[in-house]
Parts: structure tokens; sequence; C-alpha cells
């Protein structure tokens, strides 16, 4: 008799629409090309920014000023922090260092009124790029895309639930929770059916930097 392995799998949020099998270099057969950003390692972090003591132990682990002005982002390398709002950050970057991120973190803000929380299997984001991935999102998103400038996020509309949004180099990223990801997947093709929707090969990284 074979044995059955009880080993967990991690599988992305949208594996089910088999993605990564479709994928193929951006060309010009198609006015959109999207994909996945798969099993990125999310952290939510909490706190009071008026506070100099977390200020100063969260910038010090990250390695980079924590943003406070709304809808901003910070980078360090792969590490991407995200304002949400006045007390709330989303930290995501490779999953590789999440592990030690999340650590450091911790033990930067042990004894500071704050809140740090791995949250890798609630979030998911999605890649939008292409000639005609504005006209995609403006369908989908009541937020003049033209007010996204680069090294902001902001949270809107996504059809009826919602997502955030950033601009990433030529391109657009979606952000959004676990719970939501085959509605607004499903969405998106819809959308993008008159401009011709192809799966991108994304290149490594988090797709992140401006």
């Amino acid at each position: 008799m074979s044995k059955i392995s009880s080993a967990p799998v991690m599988q992305s949020p949208l594996h089910a629409f088999g993605l990564a099998a479709k994928a193929k270099p951006i060309d010009a057969s198609c006015g959109v090309w999207a994909n996945e950003i798969a099993l990125l390692g999310y952290i939510s972090l909490r706190g009071n920014p008026a506070d100099a003591a977390f200020l100063s132990a969260a910038s010090k682990a990250l390695g980079t000023d924590l943003p406070v002005s709304p809808c901003t982002l910070a980078q360090s390398g792969e590490t991407v922090i995200a304002w949400l709002s006045p007390d709330e950050w989303i930290i995501f970057g490779p999953r590789a260092a999440h592990a030690a991120l999340l650590k450091g973190l911790s033990e930067a803000l042990s004894g500071i009124r704050s809140q740090v929380t791995g949250n890798s299997g609630g979030f998911t984001q999605v890649m939008i790029q292409g000639r005609n991935a504005r006209e995609v999102l403006s369908h989908c998103t009541v937020y003049d895309l033209d007010h996204l400038s680069q090294g902001r996020i902001v949270g809107t509309t996504f059809g009826k639930t919602s997502a955030y949004v950033r601009r990433a180099g030529d391109g657009y990223c979606l952000l959004f929770r676990r719970s939501f990801a085959d509605y607004i997947w499903l969405f998106l093709e819809r959308a993008a059916q008159p401009y011709g929707l192809g799966i991108a090969k994304l290149d490594s990284g988090i797709g992140a930097k401006s």
C-alpha cells in the first residue's frame, strides 16, 4: 500500500487558476498582462507613530524610516512597508526573509505598545501591466488613477469589494485579502476581455520598485 503524505503544501490564493502554467513573456499580442505575485511574506504592524520609542524601534528593525504620511510607501531592499491607516502598516517581501524579519521586529518592539502579527496566509498581490492596464483598472475601481503617483498606495473599491492599489514601474499592483482573491481575479478577467488578457511571466522580486 502506498503511503499518503500528510506534509502541508503551500498554495497561493490563486493557485486554482493555474496561472504559472499559462505564463509567458509579455509581448504586443494582448493589451493587458497580469499575474499573481504569489507567496510573499506579510506582516501586520500596529502602533502609535507619535510614540518616539515605537517609531525608532520599528524603523531600526526595518532598515528604513517607517512611513507616517498617509498613503505612502517605504522600501528596504526587497521589503516594502505600506501605510494603511494612522496606526497600521502592512509589510511584505520575500517569503525566505519573513521569519527573520518577524522575529527582529517583534524583539525590537518588545515592551513598547504595539502589535506585530505574521499574516502571510491572509494576503496576495496581482501585477497588472500593458498598454491598456489603466483602462482595465478604471473599469474596476472608482479611484482616479491619474492621481496615483509612484511611491503611493491607496485603498479603494474593486467591484463590490476592496483592494489597495499602487504604481509599480509602468504598471500597477493590487494588494488584497485572500478571501477576495477569486472574486477579484474573475472581475479582472472580465474587465480585460475587450483588450485581451495575457498571463505575464513575472521577473523575480516583488514588483515593488518604482
